[in-house]
């Protein structure tokens, strides 16, 4: 009888004891496992960005952080679009050939809207971040505006298309975007379903 006792006594300790070590063991893991998961910030960084352009004046660029590279947004005027086929003998790829942009984008304004540029603003060489010159004859004689890299000098017009002879190998890279509206993009994505996208005014 008192064996029986025991042994029942042992079978409520082992599954006490058992209940509690798993307990414990699911409460330290919890740090473990939140650690490989994305912060707030990081999953913010990487969805869907609206912006509102409605601000936004000819020749003036705006800049956002998206995916922790810069996003830019330029208003060409006319006079801008009209250097475009002015300068194709002189760039690496003037028609937009290697994939450096969204199928809707391959055309000599690289973009959806002649008006608006949208690129990400990181050298194709070494991953600098080029300036905005649309200023003419600033770089070199034949500058019509566009883009230059003062880290090692590459060039690109004001579509982001690459000049020849210069270290960078490929245009600027254009990400997939969609209007919304004539005054509100989104970038990272290109087809209906833009929920949880963050704002950028």
């Amino acid at each position: 009888m008192k064996d029986e006792i025991d042994q029942k006594r042992r079978c409520y300790l082992r599954r006490a004891t058992t209940l509690v070590g798993g307990i414990g063991l699911a409460a330290a893991s919890v740090p473990f496992f939140s650690y490989w998961m994305p912060s707030a910030d990081t999953e913010a960084a990487a969805a869907p960005l609206k912006i509102d352009i409605s601000s936004l004046k000819p020749r003036e660029q705006l800049t956002v952080p998206w995916r922790g590279m810069p996003v830019w947004v330029i208003s060409r005027d006319q006079a801008m679009l009209d250097t475009l086929p002015k300068l194709s003998p002189i760039l690496r790829d003037p028609l937009c050939e290697q994939d450096q942009q969204p199928k809707y984008c391959k055309n000599i304004h690289r973009s959806i809207k002649p008006q608006i540029f949208i690129a990400i603003g990181i050298c194709t060489h070494l991953g600098c971040v080029p300036t905005y010159r649309p200023d003419l004859a600033s770089v070199a004689p034949d500058w019509l505006g566009g883009f230059y890299c003062p880290c090692h000098g590459s060039k690109y017009d004001l579509a982001g298309r690459v000049f020849q002879n210069v270290p960078a190998p490929l245009n600027l890279k254009i990400p997939r975007h969609m209007y919304l509206s004539d005054t509100e993009i989104v970038v990272g994505e290109d087809h209906d379903g833009v929920q949880g996208a963050i704002s950028i005014s």
